[in-house]
């Protein structure tokens, strides 16, 4: 999991990509979700995960999963404070 200090140098990071979104590439990124099948594999790992049975290729995986997440997470909030200084305006 990315730490928050990590976040914040992560969300610094980012900040010249939210400069150069549209409305549209930031309304994009808004809305993505992982498909079903991801998602399912996901929720999976994670129950594994909080019972302590994951295997060690599986806690990579998870990991992998966890880290991109925190990454689109960032990512979204960019884009949605780029939708909202386009529609305040």
């Amino acid at each position: 999991m990315i730490a928050p200090t990590d976040t914040t140098a992560l969300d610094r990071m980012l900040e010249p990509v939210a400069d150069i979104l549209t409305p549209a590439v930031a309304q994009g990124i808004a809305d993505m979700r992982a498909d079903p099948q991801l998602q399912a594999r996901i929720d999976e790992l994670a129950a594994k995960a909080n019972e302590g049975e994951l295997t060690e290729a599986e806690q990579r995986e998870y990991h992998d999963y966890v880290e991109a997440i925190d990454f689109i997470g960032v990512l979204q909030a960019k884009a949605r404070a780029v939708l909202a200084r386009t529609t305040s305006v």
